[in-house]
C-alpha cells in the first residue's frame, strides 16, 4: 500500500491511544477477556501499521515482529509466562533476521564492542535476578534471544534513536519483569515501568523499521 496513505497514521494513533490507556484499565474491574484484548490491542495495531507501510520482504518481517509481540502479550495473560515468552522469542528471532539483513557495512569499533558486550551482560543479569533459581536457566535462554535482538538492532542501518533505543527499552522492560520475581518483588512502580518501556519500545521499533526500510528503498 502507498506509504502516504492516511490509514497508517490512523492505525498508529489508535495504537498510541490503546497502549497509553491500557494503564488506566488497571484500575477498572474488567473481565479477563476485555483486559487481555485491551493489552494486546496496542501492539496489534502496530502490526497493522507495519502491514500498511510494508513494501517488500523487510516490511513484512517487521509486521511479523509486531504480530508475535501482540501474541506474546495475549498469551502471557491466557497461558502464562512460559508460553508468552515463546511467542516473544519467535518475534526476536524474526527481528534478528531483519536487522542482520540491513546491518551496517562499516560499523564503528565502539558500536561493535557495545553490541558484543550487551549479550553476555543482559544474560548474566537476567540469570541472577529470579529468586526462584529453577527459573534461572529458562530466563537466561530467553534473554539470549532478547539480547541478540537488541544487539542486532544496534548495528543495523535503521535509525538508532528509534530502532536501537526501542530494542534497549524492550531489554530493560524484560529485566524488570525478572526483577519483579526477585529483588524488586512487591514494588508497585515496576508494573508501570515494564509496560511503559515495553510498549514505547515497540512503538520506536515499528517507527524505526518503517522509516529505515523506506530509506533503503530510495537508495
Amino acid at each position: 500500500m502507498d506509504r502516504k496513505s492516511p490509514l497508517g497514521t490512523i492505525l498508529l494513533i489508535a495504537s498510541l491511544i490503546a497502549g497509553i490507556s491500557y494503564i488506566a484499565s488497571w484500575q477498572l474491574a474488567l473481565p479477563a477477556a476485555a483486559s487481555t484484548a485491551w493489552k494486546g490491542a496496542g501492539v496489534a495495531l502496530l502490526a497493522l501499521y507495519a502491514a500498511v507501510r510494508a513494501q517488500g520482504p523487510g516490511g513484512w518481517m517487521l509486521c511479523a515482529v509486531m504480530v508475535f509481540g501482540a501474541l506474546g502479550d495475549i498469551l502471557l495473560e491466557t497461558h502464562g509466562l512460559n508460553v508468552g515468552a515463546v511467542a516473544f522469542l519467535v518475534g526476536h528471532l524474526v527481528a534478528i533476521g531483519l536487522y542482520l539483513r540491513y546491518r551496517r557495512a562499516n560499523l564503528p569499533k565502539g558500536d561493535a564492542i557495545f553490541a558484543v558486550l550487551l549479550v553476555p551482560a543482559t544474560v548474566a543479569i537476567a540469570f541472577l535476578l529470579p529468586s526462584d533459581r529453577a527459573m534461572a536457566p529458562g530466563v537466561a535462554l530467553y534473554s539470549t534471544g532478547l539480547a541478540l535482538m537488541a544487539a542486532c538492532a544496534w548495528i543495523c542501518r535503521f535509525p538508532r534513536a528509534m530502532t536501537g533505543l526501542g530494542a534497549l527499552m524492550f531489554v530493560v522492560s524484560d529485566l524488570l519483569i525478572f526483577a519483579r520475581g526477585g529483588p524488586l518483588a512487591g514494588q508497585a512502580w515496576v508494573g508501570y515501568g515494564v509496560w511503559i518501556l515495553y510498549y514505547f519500545g515497540q512503538v520506536l521499533i515499528a517507527l524505526g523499521g518503517v522509516r529505515g526500510l523506506s530509506s533503503e528503498r530510495r537508495l
